[in-house]
């Protein structure tokens, strides 16, 4: 049998005496079964941990000296005075030189001292000793005595009263806290002391009083449950919220202090489903690992249900859609054309107008359907997508609202790189011009053709202006993702919940001007206030339509821009356009599935 070094450790010491069983006809099934056992790959991590504690114990790395500071000043006396003479008798060297200089700086003597301060403290946490007054009311194993350790942090643990026995029981744990880390206390168990103050009869918010001024260590006396809940079972679900939320504003929540305060579009990571009322979450991105209350779907639906059945719900100021971007007023632009030599076909926008006022006519005296029936925005599950090389682009979905100006942010993405964008040929039922080209600028059909289309669902927008019918269809914008190529859309904010699938993967950019205040100037004559007027007005509609934008599509939003002017929103949207492609997003979970 070879022989081991002293330097051998338990695992090379297993895996010899594992190769040395041979079976023989006497005890083939034991040594078959220690064979088994010691050829386990769990085992052998355990012996190599084993070594690496024992190592660590040998080799413990301990300061050299304790006082580097005193080694210094030392060092700083006796050069000037006894190495000086003989140096300035000789040429002083450069590195020489250095080593005074270095050995006189105030940031040597501060490292130093940090060394020293390190060195000579014990960073070992202390408890104190278990008291010895332990009441014996209980049997010894009834009863656990916990000491936790904890800064400034929250203990992490809610605690509720038991309506039937009025005991004071832990109601759950917080992900990640510190009750959770220590996996001592458990949900259902019952607390009876907390640092020798009884419980038993005060209220839970008392309670909670004493677990949150307790600093360093904190003593528990419990009861255990009847069955422990496994600390270790979590799962993990990302969800990105449809609203605001601040616990400090909600009565509802069993503990403001342990909720957890989001943004509307922020992903948050939920940990724990187990209450069906209040989930436990973390926000992705965030570096605190305790995770918070947040209101769970079922709950936050039936709370906004109830809100809208009595009317508590916040309702939009005016139930009347403003318009979006601004048609054009031009009697004879078609609001496309030829940009830096390369023709960029679009829907004409001022057709919209002329649908937008149809409409309007055939229902005066109704709202919008948004407002009819919008829907119960709480939470949405998503994932993490990444663009994989030979997979189609994702659409790229462009919403503003007044002054954005989005069809000549096309215009300026599609010439500067036509080999990579393209925008989808809109359908017209007007005749053909001399210069224009079937398939270039527009499609044209004829009205009962465009109608059969209407009439299949086939168009994701439509309209008429000047009698004659104008259409973006699906088909248009599968032929330009056909030819791989990244398409450009601008619509109506309506007609995101169309393309929100799995099929386009649309990537949602929101242009809103940047509204500024008003001008603080100099009285001024007449027609110059009329003028100052009439753009406040125009600013007025411009907030307008960007603040109902985002009231009822800004959930959906996956990126915003700013607009001051257009070469600025144009540079936010190339930055935006090279990250699509390279970068992972969060998209809803069913796009990936």
């Amino acid at each position: 049998m070879p022989v081991l070094s002293e330097d051998s450790g338990l695992h090379e010491t297993l895996a010899l005496l594992t190769s040395q069983l041979r079976p023989d006809s006497n005890h083939k099934e034991e040594m078959g079964f220690l064979r088994d056992v010691f050829s386990e790959k769990s085992l052998s991590y355990l012996m190599k941990i084993h070594e690496k504690l024992r190592y660590y114990e040998r080799q413990s790395p301990t300061p050299v000296l304790h006082s580097a500071v005193a080694l210094a000043e030392d060092w700083h006396c006796l050069i000037p005075l006894q190495v000086m003479e003989e140096l300035q008798a000789t040429s002083v060297h450069s590195d020489q030189r250095e080593l005074l200089q270095l050995l006189s700086t105030p940031h040597l003597r501060a490292v130093l001292m940090v060394h020293d301060t390190v060195a000579q403290k014990n960073f070992d946490p202390v408890l104190p000793p278990l008291p010895d007054n332990i009441d014996e009311d209980f049997d010894e194993e009834s009863v656990k005595i916990i000491r936790l350790v904890k800064n400034k942090e929250p203990l992490g643990a809610t605690i509720r009263r038991d309506e039937h026995s009025g005991a004071v029981v832990v109601a759950r744990i917080m992900r990640g806290g510190a009750a959770d880390r220590s996996g001592l206390v458990h949900v259902g168990d019952e607390l009876r002391e907390v640092n020798g103050i009884a419980v038993l009869h005060k209220r839970p918010d008392e309670i909670s009083q004493i677990l949150a001024q307790s600093q360093g260590s904190i003593t528990l006396k419990i009861i255990p449950a009847t069955q422990e809940e496994d600390h270790l079972k979590e799962s993990k679900v990302f969800m990105r919220a449809f609203f605001h939320y601040d616990p400090r504003e909600d009565r509802a929540i069993p503990c403001q202090e342990a909720g957890l305060p989001f943004q509307r579009r922020q992903v948050l990571e939920v940990v724990s489903q187990d209450d069906p009322t209040w989930w436990q979450a973390k926000r992705v991105g965030d570096t605190n690992l305790r995770a918070g209350l947040i209101p769970s779907k079922q709950f936050q639906e039936r709370r906004l249900s109830y809100r809208r059945a009595t009317g508590s719900l916040s309702s939009p100021q005016s139930l009347k859609k403003p318009p979006y971007d601004q048609p054009c007023d031009k009697e004879t632009c078609d609001c496309e054309g030829y940009l830096k030599g390369h023709y960029v076909a679009g829907l004409r926008r001022s057709f919209r107008l002329g649908c937008r006022e149809r409409l309007g006519n055939s229902q005066e005296g109704k709202t919008s359907t948004v407002a009819e029936s919008p829907e119960l925005l709480t939470y949405e599950e998503v994932a993490r997508y990444q663009h994989q090389t030979g997979e189609r682009p994702r659409l790229v979905v462009l919403i503003g609202s007044l002054g954005a100006q989005l069809h000549e942010l096309k215009q300026k993405v599609v010439a500067e790189n036509p080999q990579h964008f393209g925008v989808a040929v809109p359908h017209t039922t007007r005749p053909r011009r001399s210069h224009e080209k079937e398939g270039v600028e527009y499609h044209f059909v004829s009205k009962q053709a465009f109608e059969a289309d209407l009439h299949h669902n086939k168009f994701l927008e439509h309209g008429e202006y000047k009698e004659n019918l104008y259409g973006t269809s699906l088909e248009a914008i599968h032929a330009v993702m056909a030819k791989n190529k990244v398409c450009l859309v601008d619509v109506e904010p309506e007609a995101l919940k169309q393309l929100r699938t799995s099929e386009f993967k649309p990537y949602i950019i929101f242009v809103k001007p940047a509204i500024q205040e008003k001008m603080k100037t100099p009285p001024m004559s007449p027609a110059c206030e009329d003028a100052a007027a009439s753009l406040d007005e125009e600013q007025q509609e411009m907030a307008t339509s960007a603040a109902f934008i985002d009231q009822h599509y800004g959930h959906l939003v996956d990126a915003v821009l700013v607009k001051e002017d257009l070469q600025g929103a144009y540079s936010q949207l190339k930055v935006v356009l090279e990250k699509l492609s390279k970068d992972s997003h969060w998209v809803p979970v069913s796009w990936v599935r």
